[in-house]
């Protein structure tokens, strides 16, 4: 998601790439799912600065950093990029991981989609839920490295819907991780 100020320190998700305003206003046909159309025209009235296709951009670089925090077990970018309670769940994995002495050993191999599922503006809050497509190799080691489950020779299709927020009136331009949902 974007804006983003990522000169060090601050927290939140890069910019995709640069997309003129009018390319990437067009854009919503083909990246904004017909349902949530409405919610991104709403979104765009109450925020003049979003784009569809730098955020769908942005979102998808998101997605790649966020999932290899966790993989990693990086709290400290997941605190940065999620919201508590998400944050929290992420953690609380995380420790369980640790616990039985297991390390991930997984790669995001490729996206193969991201588009706008929803979006909405409630209470001056911006949420917008991004359905990704995307194959993963994943491994689970054990304390020794020993393999336990999975394989980096086959990868696993996913099919996933995060949602992410914003505060509209903040100076904050950063967007964090709301939601996730499989499916």
């Amino acid at each position: 998601p974007a804006p983003v100020d990522d000169r060090g320190g601050a927290g939140g998700v890069p910019p995709g790439p640069p997309a003129d305003r009018s390319r990437g206003q067009r854009g919503i046909e083909s990246a904004v799912a017909t349902p949530a159309q409405a919610g991104v025209r709403a979104l765009i009235a109450a925020d003049r600065s979003f784009d569809v296709g730098q955020f769908v951009g942005g979102a998808r670089s998101a997605y790649g950093m966020i999932l290899e925090a966790f993989w990693k077990g990086d709290r400290e970018t997941l605190k940065r990029l999620c919201e508590a309670d998400v944050y929290e769940a992420f953690d609380a994995a995380i420790t369980e991981r640790e616990a039985a002495g297991q390390t991930l050993d997984n790669k995001l191999v490729r996206i193969d989609g991201a588009h706008i599922a929803d979006a909405r503006v409630e209470d001056s809050i911006a949420y917008v839920s991004v359905r990704f497509e995307a194959d993963l190799s994943a491994v689970t080691r054990d304390k020794d490295g020993a393999v336990v489950a999975g394989s980096l020779d086959d990868a696993i299709s996913t099919t996933e819907t995060w949602t992410f927020s914003r505060d509209l009136p903040s100076r904050d331009p950063n967007w964090q991780l709301a939601e996730t949902d499989e499916g």
